[in-house]
């Protein structure tokens, strides 16, 4: 490990590549740290600690919403851009087609950074009302133009955050989004160490070296599923021209058992928080019966067991849908065709594609009930432990994992081709 550091560093190249990254993570935590003028931030930590949907959200937006931060929406409207333009891509044949070629995801890029704007505009006016309707004095009474100001200023953020993201991309040390989501989580990890020794006592001692065993177990978890795949035997056909033999040559087709990665958790996590949000806008309603209806969604989405097992639910149908959409059979059939390449036993064509489909089904199960345990995870550790400081886990294992596990297989690749090149 030793070794290998020091020959990171000995590569001038690749070593102010990691120190680029360093730099910009430090400067996404310094404006984390920058609340928006006239909130009540007590306050808000308040909600967001005892609040398990608002904790996602503070995950997910890099650990910068729990203080209002100028960032405070994080990457999330970029990720929801990036989400619609992928299942329009499913939907619309234009789309698709512009898909395959360079040039045509370089303008679905653009349009997917266009579109980050609207939707963080809406998504940061949305949460503005969310926290104006709650029993908390957060905001207290802001004028029209404070309003339109805060929602500007967030909005820049956003688009701030997003240009950090890309230029992380750039130099091939790890994807910059993830990165950013990264940085958050690990940052939150001193106060959440800090609040469970406040609160830690000798009788709990036992309970806090079975959730280690708990974390260690699933971080193990994470990497067998994350790095878990079937692999397809394929033989491609050796074809003679005049004396010579070309092909013949055998190999294998990766199946993962995790091809949807954390995505699944994200689209889950939009849908149920989503009711919540609509239903605080009702609560005041001058008419009873709607009032009553947004007071008993409130209700029915507190519960802890009806959570739990709609969230699990979800992720586990996102996950076989999001597979859907990136895993497609028929182009994998169709171009070992071309290729002359073939699965033993099976059909070429029609017949390939329908057993491609079936064995990624069947691997997808084990992977969607992972990811649906790991979503749940924190609500079991609550009631089987009682402690708030652990409420917040299993998706935060999943994503520090699998980013490090893709940040440290880029920098391997980067060190194989220095080699490569004897560099």
């Amino acid at each position: 490990m030793i070794e290998k550091i020091q020959k990171i560093w000995k590569i001038r190249d690749l070593r102010n590549s990691i120190l680029f990254v360093f730099l910009m993570l430090a400067i996404f935590r310094l404006f984390a740290h920058i609340p928006v003028p006239g909130v009540n931030v007590l306050a808000l930590k308040e909600i967001f600690s005892s609040n398990q949907v608002l904790g996602m959200l503070n995950v997910f937006s890099g650990g910068s919403m729990d203080n209002f931060s100028i960032v405070m929406m994080g990457i999330g409207p970029y990720i929801t851009a990036s989400i619609i333009f992928q299942l329009l891509g499913m939907v619309v044949p234009k789309f698709e087609e512009m898909q395959k070629e360079e040039a045509g995801r370089q303008k679905i890029n653009s349009w997917t950074r266009i579109a980050t704007v609207p939707l963080a505009m809406v998504q940061a006016y949305g949460m503005i009302a969310l926290l104006r309707q709650s029993s908390y004095d957060i905001l207290g009474n802001i004028s029209t133009f404070d309003l339109l100001t805060t929602i500007i200023t967030i909005t820049a953020g956003t688009v701030f955050l997003m240009w950090i993201g890309e230029l992380i991309s750039e130099k091939k040390i790890g994807n910059g989004i993830s990165l950013l989501i990264f940085a958050g989580i690990i940052s939150s990890l001193p106060t959440m160490v800090q609040n469970l020794f406040v609160t830690f006592d000798l009788s709990q001692i036992y309970m806090l070296l079975g959730f280690l065993i708990i974390a260690i177990i699933t971080i193990v978890g994470i990497v067998i599923i994350n790095e878990g795949q079937r692999n397809i035997p394929v033989q491609y056909a050796r074809q003679i021209r005049g004396n010579r033999a070309f092909g013949g040559t055998s190999t294998h087709l990766p199946l993962r058992v995790n091809t949807a990665g954390v995505i699944p958790i994200i689209f889950a996590i939009s849908v149920v928080v989503f009711p919540s949000m609509i239903a605080q806008f009702f609560v005041s309603a001058k008419s009873a019966m709607v009032s009553k209806a947004a007071y008993w969604i409130i209700g029915l989405f507190e519960n802890q067991l009806f959570y739990g097992i709609f969230y699990f639910i979800l992720v586990v149908a996102f996950t076989y849908f999001y597979t859907e959409i990136i895993f497609k059979p028929d182009q994998i059939s169709e171009n070992l065709q071309k290729q002359g390449g073939f699965i033993p036993g099976i059909r070429p064509g029609r017949h390939t594609s329908e057993y491609l489909s079936f064995i990624s089904r069947r691997i997808l199960l084990t992977g969607s009930l992972f990811l649906g345990l790991i979503a749940v995870l924190p609500l079991i550790m609550k009631y089987f432990t009682g402690m708030q400081a652990l409420a917040i886990g299993g998706t935060s294992l999943l994503i520090v994992v699998s980013v490090v596990i893709e940040t440290v297989k880029q920098i391997e690749a980067q060190i194989s081709m220095r080699d490569y090149d004897g560099i």
